[in-house]
C-alpha cells in the first residue's frame, strides 16, 4: 500500500469456518508481511459451533497485532463487525470475509482507488465491467433482482451493496456505526445507505470473485428477512426519518 504511513484495522467476521480460519488468518499475516505497511487483524467469532474461536486463536499465537474476539451466541455478520469495531485503532478499517472468497490482497486496489478518486469508502462490486466472477448462476440471478430492488428504494450511486470486502475511513465507521440496526441480512445495505446520507463518497472497485463454499444454496428465509430488513430500513429513511436524528 504504496505511501500509506497511518495503521490499516482488518475485520474479519467468522461462523463456523473452524475447517479454514487457521490457514486463511495465516494467508492474511503472509500478504500484508509482504505489503509491508502496519496492520492488526481482528477475528470476531460469531457464535460459532465447531472449532472457529479455538483454531483462529492458535492461529494468532505469537503474533502481538491478531486479535481474536468471541460473541458466544450467533447474532451476525452486522453485529459482529460492529463489536469488533470496538477494538479497531487504525486509521483505515476494511472488512473482510473469512472464507477468503475474495482474496485479502485485493484491499490494495481498494486503498489505491480511495486515494486517487479522494473516496471516503471504497467497496468491492461484483457489478463493475473489470470484475472476474465465479459464482453460482442462482446467486447471480438474485443478486441482480435485488440490485433492482435497492435501486427503485434508495437510488444509491452504487450498483452492489452485499459483496463483503470494503474499505472505510476510521471516522466514517465512528460516525454512522451507531445509526445502524440490522445485525444480519441487509446489514451493508443499511451502512451504506447511512454514509451516503451523510454526504460521504462511495466509489466502488472490481473483485476477483472465487465461490468456495459447498453448501452455497440460498434458502427462501434468508429471502425473506432479507427483504424485511430492507423494507425497514426504507420505512426508517424516509418514514420515521430516524437516520436523522
Amino acid at each position: 500500500m504504496k505511501g500509506f504511513k497511518g495503521k490499516l484495522s482488518i475485520l474479519v467476521p467468522a461462523h463456523n469456518e473452524g475447517a479454514h480460519i487457521y490457514g486463511n488468518i495465516q494467508e492474511i499475516q503472509r500478504v500484508f508481511s509482504e505489503i509491508g505497511c502496519r496492520y492488526e487483524l481482528i477475528v470476531i467469532d460469531d457464535g460459532s459451533k465447531d472449532e472457529t474461536y479455538e483454531n483462529a486463536q492458535k492461529a494468532a499465537k505469537g503474533f502481538n497485532n491478531v486479535i481474536v474476539k468471541r460473541i458466544r451466541r450467533n447474532q451476525g455478520k452486522g453485529r459482529a463487525l460492529k463489536y469488533g469495531f470496538r477494538f479497531t485503532k487504525g486509521d483505515l478499517v476494511a472488512f473482510l470475509d473469512a472464507d477468503l472468497d475474495l482474496h485479502p490482497e485485493q484491499i490494495q486496489n481498494l486503498f489505491k482507488i480511495m486515494n486517487k478518486e479522494r473516496a471516503d469508502v471504497v467497496i468491492g462490486s461484483k457489478k463493475h465491467p473489470e470484475s472476474k466472477l465465479d459464482y453460482p448462476r442462482q446467486r447471480k440471478i438474485v443478486s441482480n433482482i435485488y440490485f433492482l430492488l435497492i435501486k427503485l428504494l434508495f437510488r444509491l450511486p452504487i450498483k452492489d451493496t452485499q459483496t463483503g470486502l470494503k474499505l472505510f475511513k476510521h471516522e466514517v465507521l465512528e460516525r454512522v456505526f451507531p445509526k445502524v440496526l440490522v445485525k444480519r441480512y441487509a446489514f451493508d445495505l443499511e451502512l451504506l445507505v447511512n454514509i451516503h446520507h451523510l454526504g460521504y463518497k462511495i466509489v466502488e472497485a472490481p473483485v476477483t470473485l472465487n465461490y468456495q463454499r459447498i453448501m452455497g444454496r440460498i434458502r427462501l428465509k434468508d429471502l425473506y428477512h432479507t427483504g424485511m430488513d430492507t423494507l425497514a430500513i426504507f420505512y426508517r429513511m424516509y418514514i420515521l426519518r430516524h437516520y436523522d436524528r
